[in-house]
């Protein structure tokens, strides 16, 4: 396939050495998505973009990346995503429709339509009793549910929401939607018309991302102040929620959190902000495993491999300071690819008591 040709400004700032993917967006990154574990050992990496685009990339075990494929919507994409055998890509944008893009064929086709933008999409294999669904969270206050199979412009479903979707995230049979006013409604995709939990979240300003456990028992939410919460499903669980701060600027403003990913293995985490900071954490323990070094942009979106050896991050305006800050003469817009060792990520093991029945 011909180049996808790119208009970066300048080098970018690459503190971490971490390996550029090549011909990166030519605007501001929404979000990216590694495909799933059925396309093992090979690695292919979408990004949604603010130029209507949503582009993919081969990403090989030595570090080389290649362009193999783009769609274009008639807006901004916010949001992409893989089907469970990796072989259909979904996205979802701002001109209200959602499209289903085939790996094979290279033919792309929209798969759902909202009153207003599509803000998150997922596509989940099994809705109960083997029947599969793209999913798609928007700013007309709705949750819709779609037949991947055979499109027909009519939802399967269809769930009010108490405001517009900012955030959903899906790991089968969980699902949670944040919205507006902070609210946060749980749901199973088995029963998908009725949350079974609804809450108002621990952070006290707007939640701009959300993300759930690689267990599927909990979920972390971020928000505009440099906070995370951690908030757990069952009512039993929930005494151990918690929020805590983050990029944040010692003595300075707080920074939006931009992206929350689990790693499959571990259970651990990674936040990136607006700061230019991406972090590893531990929620177990409640520590930080890894601070890296600081880019001079934004972190607008982040993700995974399959198996947690890569962690994709998009270095790129991301709009939380409003069209003010943003100068399209001088953005750059880049994907980085970092190598996930082991070190990095793993939970430290729990200390191990030295009471030996004495007094405590």
């Amino acid at each position: 396939m011909a180049a996808f040709g790119t208009a970066a400004p300048g080098p970018p700032h690459n503190p971490n050495n971490d390996v550029l993917v090549s011909e990166p967006p030519n605007d501001g990154i929404s979000s990216l998505a590694f495909s799933p574990t059925a396309l093992a050992p090979k690695n292919f990496l979408i990004a949604g973009t603010w130029d209507n685009e949503v582009r993919c990339y081969e990403i090989s075990n030595t570090g080389t990346t290649t362009p193999v494929g783009l769609i274009k919507h008639a807006g901004p994409v916010l949001d992409v995503g893989w089907s469970p055998d990796g072989q259909t890509i979904v996205s979802a944008s701002c001109d209200k429709s959602a499209k289903i893009w085939s790996v094979a064929t290279q033919q792309s086709n929209p798969v759902a339509m909202h009153a207003a933008a599509i803000k998150s999409i997922a596509y989940v294999g099994d809705m109960g009793g083997g029947a599969p669904a793209v999913i798609t969270g928007s700013w007309d206050k709705t949750v819709k549910y779609w037949d991947p199979r055979a499109p027909t412009g009519q939802p399967m479903g269809t769930v009010n929401v108490p405001e517009r979707v900012y955030a959903m995230d899906v790991r089968a049979p969980l699902m949670v939607v944040a919205t507006a006013d902070r609210k946060l409604q749980v749901y199973d995709i088995r029963r998908p018309t009725t949350p079974f939990h609804e809450k108002l979240s621990l952070l006290k300003y707007q939640t701009r991302c959300v993300a759930t456990f690689a267990d599927g028992t909990g979920y972390a939410v971020g928000s505009v102040e440099g906070r995370v919460s951690i908030d757990h499903v069952t009512e039993a669980d929930r005494t151990k929620d918690f929020a805590f701060k983050c990029h944040r600027d010692p003595d300075g403003p707080a920074h939006a959190v931009n992206a929350i990913a689990f790693h499959q293995t571990w259970g651990t985490f990674a936040t990136a902000g607006a700061d230019g900071n991406f972090t590893f954490w531990d929620k177990d323990a409640k520590q930080r495993l890894k601070q890296f070094s600081k880019l001079d942009t934004p972190i607008s979106a982040t993700c995974f491999n399959h198996d947690g050896t890569i962690f994709a991050y998009a270095a790129s305006y991301e709009w939380s300071k409003g069209a003010a800050a943003h100068n399209p003469a001088t953005a750059r817009n880049n994907i980085l690819l970092h190598s996930v060792t082991e070190t990095e990520i793993r939970a430290k093991p729990k200390a191990v008591s030295n009471n030996r029945g004495g007094r405590r």
